[in-house]
């Protein structure tokens, strides 16, 4: 039996399809989001470093994944992705750096996940997708829901100065943001 924890094997790679090429340079929106740790967050305000990895969505012990789910390129490891930023994140913080996950999953939603995986940063709500439409962030669409493609942004003073699109595999994406961050810091 599989858990939220692992992945998968031969699950399908996504691929770069442009979709992200637009963003370096630009400014995170002027929005403020939910976070599960109950504080408003508005990202273009950050002065530093800051680590911002979307992804479609966590899942819920006992809760089945939508159908097909496995099967959809970039959409299995959500859980292993948020576990990788919380056990780098001491390591990532010495840089310098703020980490936020953001997902279209609501705040109640978070707040049980970051709970449940101990995780030491907040996670965003952008459940109106306003964030993720005004950067015109990559998503699909699976069982009634539009959800955001697993990308991770760094910025600088509020501005893209990376992004790491596709990423995959995601279980061991936080060291990937990690040595990138030693190498640009």
């Amino acid at each position: 039996m599989q858990t939220l924890t692992s992945l998968p094997d031969n699950l399908p790679i996504p691929e770069d399809d442009g979709a992200c090429s637009h963003l370096l340079g630009l400014s995170v929106p002027n929005l403020t989001l939910k976070s599960s740790d109950g504080h408003d967050v508005n990202l273009s305000t950050f002065e530093g470093w800051v680590v911002l990895y979307c992804y479609p969505r966590t899942g819920q012990p006992n809760v089945a994944l939508p159908d097909g789910w496995d099967s959809i390129p970039g959409a299995r490891g959500c859980t292993p992705e948020a576990c990788g930023f919380r056990d780098h994140h001491a390591d990532l913080t010495t840089l310098g750096a703020q980490i936020f996950g953001l997902s279209a999953q609501d705040t109640q939603y978070q707040q049980e996940a970051a709970q449940r995986l101990h995780l030491q940063f907040p996670l965003l709500s952008d459940s109106d997708l306003a964030f993720t439409h005004a950067l015109k962030l990559p998503t699909f669409f699976v069982a009634g829901m539009r959800l955001n493609k697993r990308v991770t942004l760094i910025l600088l003073n509020g501005e893209i100065e990376h992004c790491f699109y596709p990423v995959f595999p995601p279980d061991s994406h936080a060291m990937e943001v990690l040595n990138w961050l030693k190498v640009n810091v």
